[in-house]
């Protein structure tokens, strides 16, 4: 599912709210922002599937597949057949609701 752009550029431009955001919604809004390392910081020590799944998607940004497959099994999915920002789209949609 796509995400409304307004939906996004208000989530991107939420400084104020990031530090109240779950650490999978502050993941994606630091890499939406650019900031990969403190996107990957948020989940890097967390167990479940949620930061796997944001683990993974990360890592598969990153371009070290064998470790987003990893990520992926952890988090119970398979590596998604989309492109990495329609993948960061859904993400988004999934830890927005």
């Amino acid at each position: 599912m796509r995400l409304d752009k307004k939906i996004i550029d208000d989530f991107l431009n939420s400084k104020d709210a990031v530090k109240e955001y779950s650490p999978m919604l502050k993941a994606l809004w630091y890499d939406g922002n650019g900031d990969w390392e403190k996107a990957h910081d948020q989940v890097d020590s967390l167990d479940g599937q949620p930061a796997a799944r944001i683990h993974a998607y990360l890592h598969r940004k990153e371009g070290d597949q064998w470790n987003a497959d990893y990520w992926y099994r952890r988090a119970g999915e398979v590596r998604p057949d989309l492109s990495l920002e329609q993948e960061w789209e859904e993400l988004l949609s999934r830890f927005l609701k």
